[in-house]
């Protein structure tokens, strides 16, 4: 038996509005408003992603209209910035190119896409480049809501009995608020730091303190 970890797929919202290119700068606020949602993909004719429209690409045209003096006391820095508040459809409005990921990837592996390219939601495609989801950073944030005793029997049956073969009177596990605690005495030392290792990639899992004695230094040089 293995560890189970959460999928995109578990997580992502499946039901995704979508515009054109050519969908009018109005219309789009009005799909983000009428649909409580903070961004909308803009999506060819098949269906594959070509950029996505948020409500702060929207916001820089606010942001270049004159005061009541008729002045314009900021304006955006950058041409592309400035291109976008004179934009009149998605084409114009949106930011590109589209940070994607997959139905099966691990929460893990979406989370760590996120952080590398700085973004807030990946669109998720299918094998033929077509939106079928997007996963939003709040839905990856979804895992460490699981139950403490639901982390604990995963670890102590998956990790600790499925993988490493150790019994309960070994090592014991304690879960507090995500936080994991393994207590006990196994022969090696490597044993302890895949335990440690293994626990820590369990969805929920917040950390892991450590404190598995061993009796043989079997990583020694």
């Amino acid at each position: 038996m293995s560890a189970q970890h959460s999928t995109v797929s578990e997580v992502m919202t499946r039901d995704v509005v979508t515009v054109s290119p050519d969908t009018p700068f109005k219309e789009i606020t009005s799909v983000l408003t009428t649909h409580g949602i903070s961004a909308v993909p803009v999506a060819d004719t098949r269906g594959a992603p070509m950029g996505l429209v948020s409500e702060a690409d929207l916001l820089r045209k606010q942001a270049e209209q004159p005061d009541k003096y008729g002045e314009q006391e900021t304006a955006p820095a950058w041409p592309n910035e400035r291109a976008k508040a004179r934009a009149e459809n998605a084409a114009g409005l949106m930011t590109t190119p589209v940070v994607t990921a997959h139905a099966d990837w691990p929460v893990a592996q979406a989370a760590r896409t996120m952080d590398r390219h700085r973004v807030r939601r990946l669109l998720v495609v299918d094998e033929t480049d077509r939106i079928i989801g997007i996963v939003s950073r709040s839905d990856l944030l979804r895992v460490f809501l699981r139950p403490d005793e639901e982390i604990r029997e995963e670890i102590r049956d998956d990790v600790l009995e499925g993988m490493l073969r150790l019994g309960g009177t070994e090592v014991q596990v304690q879960v507090h608020d995500g936080v994991v605690t393994l207590r006990g005495e196994v022969e090696n030392r490597s044993t302890a730091q895949i335990a440690e290792r293994l626990a820590k990639g369990v969805d929920g899992v917040v950390n892991v303190r450590p404190m598995i004695d061993y009796t043989v230094d079997d990583r020694a040089t």
